[in-house]
């Protein structure tokens, strides 16, 4: 029975532990053929216990297989994290530098654009003339 696995990281090595458990379970089980395993009243106990044994020591195995998965994973979304928080506070500088530099007729406007949800034109809003220090006429 396969199961489908999903493009997302998690998914992949939660599918691909999936696969490697199983088989190792397969493996694990049919080395035992050896001793071949019989049902009859005389050795069931020690079957039944034998086999409990590989069980648990295989679900131990996946059980630190997938935690080192989760591990992996935590990594990188702590990681993905840690740049988003950065850029948070990149664009968090740009826009108080922004608001500063802009004129209260450029705040209004904006303000009321983000109120209505639509720019009053496709074009950004022109900037009036800047009355800095320069020659008056």
């Amino acid at each position: 029975m396969n199961s489908p696995c999903y493009p997302l990281a998690m998914d992949v090595g939660v599918c691909q532990l999936r696969s490697f458990s199983i088989s190792f379970l397969s493996s694990v089980l049919s080395a035992e053929s050896s001793t071949p395993v019989s049902l009859d009243n005389s050795s069931s106990g020690a079957s039944v216990v034998a086999i409990d044994n590989k069980i648990e020591q295989a679900m131990d195995l996946v059980k630190s297989h997938l935690m080192y998965a989760v591990r992996e994973e935590v990594e990188v979304l702590k990681e993905q994290i840690k740049e988003l928080i950065e850029r948070n506070s990149q664009l968090e500088q740009e826009n108080t530098l922004l608001k500063n530099l802009a004129s209260p007729e450029q705040l209004a406007q904006f303000q009321a654009e983000v109120q209505t949800g639509s720019p009053t034109s496709g074009a950004p809003p022109a900037l009036p003339p800047n009355p800095g220090p320069g020659p008056t006429a």
